[in-house]
């Protein structure tokens, strides 16, 4: 895996930064690879319960980098990287059956943002802003934003987000709900492990039925997501983590979860 993606597995928590400081985290070839590895590793891995995204520096990912896009288009080439690489990523992060935490130390950026909105919960520096940039360079929406954006904000502000592209600090991220909590920057990176660390001890059965409910109901029916919700109760019904957790209840202790 590239030196620009770390990944680090500890007692079921997978932590996945991005490691180009010097150029704010952009996407260039290698690190959009190795992005797409790690998260499709951490998504195959049964010892992994829950996924921390979040970057080195100043930036917690600007998106593209555009001096290798350049480079690209100055010798003919196409925008392959959406189904090559933006697409596997979003999808990973959107549908693996464990939650992910995206621990947004600073700027996010386009694709940058794509991935922070794709994730199931976003611990915001109080420094950190997101813009979506697009429009802003003559492109539409990528890495799943169009998808995305409006689930957090409503069709009518991610209209405006995208036709003008701005900087949202956090404190306005919040309000709009892009954000779910905001801390001092100083505190990111212990805030967004202690979050991860908490869904990685947690029951990651529930939490995989949970992400898989909000998903479907965003795009079907009342009738078809109660079926849904049906299956998913039973199945999160019959593990033994449900086990754990009434017992533990009842004992007034606190559950200690497997997993299955």
């Amino acid at each position: 895996m590239a030196d620009s993606v770390l990944y680090e597995v500890t007692d079921g928590l997978a932590t996945v930064t991005f490691n180009r400081p010097e150029a704010m985290n952009a996407l260039d070839t290698d690190t959009k690879n190795a992005l797409r590895d790690a998260l499709r590793e951490a998504a195959g891995d049964t010892a992994v319960r829950a996924v921390l995204l979040t970057g080195t520096g100043r930036a917690f990912c600007v998106g593209q980098d555009l001096k290798e896009h350049v480079a690209v288009l100055a010798a003919g080439g196409g925008m392959t990287t959406v189904s090559e690489h933006y697409n596997p990523i979003v999808t990973a992060i959107a549908t693996m059956d464990k939650p992910v935490v995206a621990g947004v130390n600073g700027v996010a950026a386009g694709a940058g943002a794509g991935f922070a909105f794709a994730a199931d919960y976003r611990v915001v520096a109080d420094t950190a802003a997101f813009n979506t940039s697009f429009a802003g360079v003559a492109l539409s929406a990528d890495s799943g934003v169009s998808w995305t954006l409006p689930r957090l904000v409503g069709q009518s502000r991610a209209s405006d987000l995208l036709l003008f592209p701005r900087s949202v600090g956090a404190e306005e991220a919040l309000a709009l709900g892009i954000a779910n909590r905001v801390v001092p920057a100083a505190e990111l990176a212990a805030e967004a492990a202690a979050v991860a660390r908490r869904l990685a001890d947690g029951p990651t059965v529930a939490y995989a039925a949970i992400k898989a409910a909000l998903a479907y109901g965003a795009a079907h029916s009342l009738p078809d997501t109660l079926a849904l919700e049906d299956t998913l109760q039973t199945r999160a019904g019959s593990s033994t983590d449900h086990r754990i957790a009434v017992d533990a209840f009842l004992k007034k202790e606190p559950p200690k979860y497997v997993g299955h």
